[in-house]
């Protein structure tokens, strides 16, 4: 007789999808800049589309600005449109090589919508690991039909993949209010 499921693997998978849920949040834009504000950002170049980061260097000089050093200097205009077509609502400043781009200050129509965006990506979080409860407790099922388990087993078992699917998304809702938080402080 096995255990049931593997509970290891069930929680590697929700922290994956925990992890995803922050890199999500992380580029919304808040007050002071990141870099991560320009993770979206895909450049026409050399034939394909590529992550801005492949082909420029984006630093961070000041609380409201963001430098971008891009390494060929015929991409310059590119990376310009890219940014610009990304709708983030950032207007660059060619510079020779490099772009600068000041963070205009946020309005609070600007920083609500943000904060939409912010629980459509909890949503998807949360999602993603509705889907990989689900995933366990249909092994689970099967498992007891096919008589490798016992019933006792399966319900502990369920029990537990419960128990830390509520813990996964408890995390990512306060994730969210943390992030929420920070989005609306002026």
């Amino acid at each position: 007789m096995s255990e049931g499921v593997d509970l290891k693997e069930l929680k590697r998978r929700m922290d994956g999808a925990i992890s995803a849920f922050k890199h999500d949040i992380a580029s919304l834009r808040t007050g002071r800049a990141s870099a991560n504000v320009l993770d979206p950002v895909t450049v026409e170049a050399y034939g394909s589309r590529m992550p801005l980061n492949q082909v420029a260097n984006v630093t961070v000089p000041e609380p409201r600005m963001l430098a971008v050093s891009v390494w060929d200097k015929s991409m310059v205009n590119a990376v310009d449109r890219a940014i610009r077509e990304a709708n983030l609502g950032l207007n660059p400043i060619i510079d020779g090589q490099n772009l600068r781009i000041p963070l205009p200050e946020l309005n609070e129509e600007r920083r609500r919508s943000l904060v939409k965006l912010a629980h459509d990506y909890s949503e998807k979080g949360k999602v993603a690991i509705r889907h990989v409860r689900r995933d366990g407790m249909d092994d689970l099922k099967k498992a007891e039909k096919d008589g490798d388990i016992g019933q006792d087993i399966s319900r502990s078992q369920s029990e537990k993949v419960q128990k830390m699917t509520d813990e996964m998304i408890s995390e990512v809702d306060r994730l969210l209010a943390e992030k929420e938080k920070e989005i609306m402080q002026v």
